[in-house]
This record gives structure tokens, sequence and C-alpha cells, in this order.
């Protein structure tokens, strides 16, 4: 089955309207569905705001649900003037840039213990690819930036999508990430776009997400 690990009821709600619903339960604190979504089996988590959420949520999609795929999909902070509010991105390869083994081991920001690279790779699919940076911090901070853009080159942020990915790894399953663009930093507070930009967001989401399974079945 193909599951969707999403953060939010909010963000879900595209997908869930979709979707023939069949079962909707709280598992373990998290909203599970399960129904058919364009003549195909699929699942939804909503999982909830965070690395440690995100990652549960996603083993959860893999042991009760049995996800051979897993599709992250919601809201991202652009970081540069590669992305356009509203506009949805695939992830080509995702970086947690709160992870930071440097000192003990000498890597870069961002490479998880046991690994190589700092960047893990993800599916992609039928749209621009970027780079995607996942740390659990919602803010304007400066040193972020300069962590984000001169350091890890990183094209856009958000709070899921590397925990979603590592999972996935461990798995052996492939992971798709979808991201649709609510603020730009450097563009006026982050969360005063954020809230703005939402409903345009949940619009693009919606319109777009025949196209998303499509990418997904490719």
């Amino acid at each position: 089955m193909k599951c969707f690990v999403i953060a939010m009821d909010k963000e879900a709600e595209p997908v869930l309207n979709a979707m023939k619903i069949e079962r909707d339960i709280i598992y373990s604190g998290k909203r599970l569905v399960t129904g058919e979504l364009y003549g195909e089996r699929y699942g939804v988590v909503v999982c909830g705001v965070g690395k440690v959420n995100a990652a549960c949520g996603t083993q959860i999609a893999v042991d009760e649900l049995g996800a051979d795929v897993i599709i992250n999909a919601g809201v991202a902070g652009g970081l540069n003037g590669s992305v356009k509010i509203g506009e949805i991105y695939a992830v080509s390869e995702v970086v947690q840039y709160d992870f930071d083994l440097t000192q003990l081991n000498g890597t870069k920001v961002g490479t998880l213990d046991g690994y190589k690279d700092n960047y893990l790779p993800l599916a992609g699919g039928n749209y621009p690819l970027k780079k995607l940076a996942t740390g659990d911090r919602f803010n304007d901070s400066e040193t972020d930036y300069r962590l984000l853009t001169k350091v890890l080159n990183a094209d856009i942020r958000d709070m899921e999508g590397g925990a979603i990915a590592q999972v996935c790894i461990n798995s052996g399953i492939p992971c798709y990430s979808f991201k649709i663009i609510s603020d730009i930093a450097k563009n006026g507070s982050t969360t005063e776009q954020y809230l703005q930009n939402l409903s345009l967001c949940f619009k693009t989401f919606s319109f777009e997400l025949k196209n998303i399974i499509g990418a997904v079945r490719g």
C-alpha cells in the first residue's frame, strides 16, 4: 500500500477529501486513514509536527498499514529565489540541519550517525527538484539561514521530511516528498507569510493531487 505521511490535519484535507474512506482511527496518538484514492488503495497517517512525530508516523505506516511506498506532502518554507509562493516542488535529497556530530566524528553538519553523506536521497518526482533541509525549528534566525543557504545550499526547509526519509531508508522503501511553498526567507515575517498563504498552498495541493499520484505510479 502507498501511504501519505502528513504533519497536520489541515494539510491532509486535500487527500482525505478525495478519498473514499473505509477506516479512520487513532493509533498510538496518530490519525490513520485508509481507503480508495483514484482507484487505488491508499493510507494516510497524520503524524503531527516535528521530526519525532514524523518518524513515529512513518514507522506506523510501515508496520501497521504495510506501506511499501511513502509520500510526504505539505507546506514548507523557501530559502532562495528558485522557489515561489504557492508552487509545488519535488524533493531530490534532504538533510537534517539540526543534527550535528561534527565535533565528535568530524562529519559535515547533518550527517547521521553511521552515514557518510549528510544529504539523504529521495525518489524525486515530476516537478522541479529541490534540496530540502529539515529541523525542529520554525523561526527567522539569521544563524539558521546562513547554515541552510551558505553551508548546506538547501532550497526549502521543513520540520518532517528528513526524519521520514531516514525511516524509509532504514525500512528499504521508496520515499517521495512534495512541498508547496508557504513563505520565503528574507521576505518579511515567516509566520505572517505562512498564515497568509496557507489557503493558497492547500488549493495547489488539491489541484496537483492527481499529478502527485501519477508521479508515484510512474
